[in-house]
């Protein structure tokens, strides 16, 4: 019994699916009687290179080929074309595999039988080289000359899926020869050749046990083909999809859909079950991993609006449940944590732990909301106004301390004066005031981190009647244009602390200078701190909507 991948090879150049480039150029070249000497066919493998060599030289010999007015398509049928194409013996095409004659002396050995005449006056010599870049240097440079000035009628077609090896090797050789890229066979044109396959022998499949192999083969007719065949050897009655995972020693698609209902759900817990049942059943993670990037693109495709193909119906139903759940964004971060992920899954000595981790991370990652959808739901204004300022569309990320903690709808970003209630008992004194200061500094706390660590960084210097310094401290410089920014803010808990109104001014301190005039080296933190204060400088409701809704701007 004849393979499948070999039984429909095809046989004429408009045979070759995806290469029309290549055949209408070679084919041409036929009918023209312009044949190039030498040729390099490069492309992924399986995809028609070496079948393209046969094809040429089946043109070039075809018994059935009127000379006079050739067609440049061979017959297939005549003996020549059919010993040709199955790789039987021929004295005038000669199929060579570098990677075991790629020796100076096979070099030297080739370059001597091309001297040779081909046995019919009207024939050509055909020597195809596959996995040309395994030739050694000197190999190449005992073929230089022979391809520089070769005998009448010898066509030298070198088939290879590495390129660059034979530029890095042999560079003088590129020039000598005509190169054609082979482009990878996308996903429908194997299906639609697997379905034609299947309907010429009689057999049936369901549509997602072609779609399963189609997406396996990776672009390689011959290996999808080869895949066919070897699913069809352990079904009986119609191929499905679960028999083809079971040949491949593939995952179910209904593991991909509890890993992302858990992430939807937010739930880290079942993750380890997941890694558990994969390990025990033997799933290499890598596929995994690698089903799990092409679902998330698919999804994200989905997100986006595009229209993602071949896929099967239960990748589809987990696209529609995970659709109303989960945002472009979260995807985005999701594929982000998976690439940093994917070297150290490849190479780790113990990559269920680093699998284990990447899910976890999923699971408890923080979720992606719309500012401009906060800010018209709270109408947010500047601290003190009352008034609504335009939304801004912008990312922003709830902060996650063990359990989430609800986003507050409050119309301020500052609580009633009696919220906490005076911190001080008798007059309002420099040493009273920094005495009261980190009880201060909690109530900051309790409305934001960030106004937490902007309080923590002032300290009270002077106290006047009816007004108070505060001084931004050394380490806290880069802070100070977000307590300038909340100074409303801080009067306000300020004025709570005393039981009486006062106002407040905020100061780089004594002896320090504004940190923009600073000569001073700034950290990767302080320039993030610096710009998220510029930012907020520019528009208030930006920071008037995180400081209500203990939100944290994200860059």
């Amino acid at each position: 019994m004849i393979a499948l991948a070999r039984k429909y090879r095809p046989r004429r150049f408009a045979d070759l699916l995806v290469q029309d480039h290549v055949a209408a150029a070679l084919r041409g070249a036929v009918a023209r009687g312009r044949v190039g000497h030498g040729y390099l066919l490069t492309g992924p493998r399986g995809v028609g290179k070496t079948t393209a060599a046969r094809i040429l030289a089946m043109a070039l010999n075809c018994e059935r080929q009127d000379r006079a007015r050739p067609s440049g398509e061979p017959c297939g049928e005549c003996p020549t074309c059919e010993r040709i194409w199955s790789g039987g013996a021929n004295l005038d095409v000669v199929e060579i595999d570098a990677a075991s004659n790629r020796s100076v002396d096979d070099a030297r050995d080739l370059r001597e039988r091309a001297m040779y005449a081909a046995s019919q006056e009207d024939r050509y010599k055909v020597y195809i080289v596959d996995e040309a870049h395994m030739l050694t240097r000197e190999a190449w440079n005992a073929l230089l000359k022979i391809l520089e000035e070769p005998p009448p009628r010898v066509v030298f077609v070198f088939a290879t899926t590495e390129p660059q090896k034979i530029a890095n090797l042999a560079a003088p050789v590129l020039s000598r020869l005509q190169r054609f890229d082979f482009r990878r066979i996308h996903a429908a044109a194997i299906r639609d050749r697997v379905v034609q396959v299947l309907a010429a022998e009689g057999l049936a499949a369901e549509d997602d046990a072609v779609t399963v192999i189609a997406r396996y083969a990776d672009g390689g007719m011959r290996d999808a083909l080869s895949v066919l065949d070897q699913a069809l050897s352990l079904s009986e009655g119609a191929l499905t999809a679960e028999r083809v995972r079971q040949a491949l020693g593939l995952i179910g698609d209904e593991v991909y859909a509890e890993v992302l209902a858990a992430v939807a759900d937010q739930q880290a817990a079942p993750m380890f079950g997941i890694v558990d049942r994969l390990m025990a059943s033997g799933a290499d993670l890598v596929e995994f991993i690698g089903g799990m990037a092409d679902l998330l693109r698919a999804l994200l495709m989905d997100l986006t609006g595009a229209d993602p193909e071949g896929l099967t119906t239960v990748q589809r139903d987990v696209i529609g449940a995970a659709r109303a759940r989960l945002t472009a964004g979260d995807v985005l971060r999701m594929l982000a944590l998976l690439t940093e992920a994917e070297t150290s899954i490849r190479r780790s000595a113990n990559a269920r732990l680093v699998v284990e981790s990447l899910l976890l991370r999923w699971a408890l990652m923080d979720r992606t909301v719309s500012l401009e959808e906060v800010l018209r739901g709270a109408a947010v204004g500047p601290p003190g106004t009352g008034t609504p300022r335009p939304s801004v569309a912008s990312p922003i990320e709830r902060p996650r301390s063990g359990s989430d903690r609800p986003v507050s709808s409050a119309p301020g970003p500052v609580p009633p004066p009696d919220a906490g209630g005076p911190l001080l008992v008798g007059p309002l004194t420099t040493e009273a005031l920094r005495s009261a200061w980190p009880a201060l500094v909690e109530r900051g706390k309790a409305q934001s981190h960030l106004f937490g660590a902007i309080l923590a960084a002032l300290s009270p210097t002077a106290v006047e009647p009816d007004q108070v310094r505060l001084e931004m401290s050394q380490d806290g410089g880069p802070l100070l244009e977000g307590a300038q920014a909340r100074l409303g803010a801080i009067r306000a808990l300020v004025t709570e602390a005393a039981g009486r109104p006062v106002e407040v001014q905020v100061g780089a301190g004594v002896g320090k200078v504004a940190r923009a005039d600073r000569p001073k080296r700034l950290s990767d933190n302080d320039i993030k701190n610096q710009k998220l204060g510029e930012i907020r400088a520019k528009d208030p409701s930006l920071d008037a909507a995180a400081e209500a809704l203990d939100l944290e701007i994200v860059e």
